[in-house]
């Protein structure tokens, strides 16, 4: 079947389909660029296990922000209402934890991309992907200071008004 359609494109004349397929019927080339790219991989599997402990946080941050929520205004207590404030911050800082770790997931996803497809093309890539490889490291510390600020924050508590 293989060798029906590349007689198919040759008579068609399809040098581009052609040469995309001699250039990923090496197999010692896709083993390499596997092997590039284990590490990325690697790193976006440890994103994930950052993320699920974030998301696992969060998720507790907004149920209990629902349960003082459901209490009428009049009947919280003023602990709630200072409880209330922390968790708000809390959850802020969880969002910014959340959007910056999945942009770091997206941008190597990218680079995983990029490196299989720059196996394949003549045109370098090198420098965009180390830009993007740059760029993830980025995403990942502002992701993890903003999860830093927020196991910062809970470990403090709601702190009652001073004075």
């Amino acid at each position: 079947m293989v060798l029906d359609l590349l007689a198919i494109a040759a008579e068609a004349r399809l040098p581009f389909a052609l040469e995309i397929f001699e250039r990923t019927a090496s197999t010692p080339r896709v083993q390499q660029v596997v092997q590039l790219s284990l590490a990325p991989a690697f790193l976006l599997s440890g994103i994930g296990a950052v993320m699920n402990v974030i998301m696992s946080r969060m998720i507790w941050i907004a149920k209990r922000i629902e349960t003082i929520e459901d209490k009428m205004e009049e009947h919280r207590t003023p602990r709630q209402v200072r409880e209330f404030g922390w968790l708000m911050q809390r959850r802020k800082l969880m969002q910014g934890a959340i959007m910056f770790s999945t942009a770091a997931a997206v941008m190597i996803s990218a680079v995983i991309m990029l490196l299989f497809v720059s196996a394949y093309i003549t045109s370098q890539i090198g420098t965009l992907i180390a830009g993007l490889w740059v760029m993830t490291m980025a995403l990942l510390v502002t992701g993890l200071g903003f999860f830093l600020f927020e196991t910062r924050l809970a470990a403090i508590g709601a702190q009652p008004p001073k004075g």
